[in-house]
């Protein structure tokens, strides 16, 4: 991950330099962090989770558009194509008191890339795995920022 990262931020601080602070500027320039950091997470694990296959087709399908805006067509390839691993299942499992699981768990798949396709076990194993990379990104980013703080 962190190569990939490094490589990316080298790239972005390499493709324009700060000209403005405008507001505009800044998102703009924080899109771009956060669009490398999620693809290099991504990339890094490649298709062993159903969470990087969906960050990826995400990712993927943004340029994909962002390059051709006009053509109206869509890739061949749709979501489930490319998360032909993950289950199709719908689970309903409720607590035996038959409170708001299935609420908790819906609200779940929508934190986690590719959630809403999974069923209630995939779900909790990515979540796990998803969780501890945006830790590892999340340090890896703070050591970037206190090298250069110095």
């Amino acid at each position: 991950f962190t190569t990939r990262f490094l490589r990316a931020l080298t790239k972005i601080r390499a493709q324009k330099p700060i000209s403005s602070s405008s507001p505009a500027e800044i998102f703009r320039r924080y899109r771009r962090i956060k669009v490398a950091a999620d693809k290099s997470m991504a990339y890094s694990v490649r298709s062993r989770r159903i969470w990087s296959r969906a960050m990826l087709w995400k990712l993927r399908s943004r340029s994909y558009r962002r390059q051709d805006p006009c053509s109206g067509r869509r890739s061949g390839k749709t979501n489930q194509a490319i998360m032909k691993k993950s289950s199709n299942e719908n689970t309903t499992t409720r607590r035996e008191d038959g409170v708001g699981f299935v609420e908790e768990a819906d609200e779940l798949r929508q934190l986690v890339p590719g959630g809403e396709t999974m069923n209630l076990c995939n779900l909790l194993d990515e979540t796990a795995h998803y969780i501890k990379c945006l830790t590892t990104q999340v340090k890896v980013m703070k050591k970037i920022a206190d090298f250069y703080s110095f």
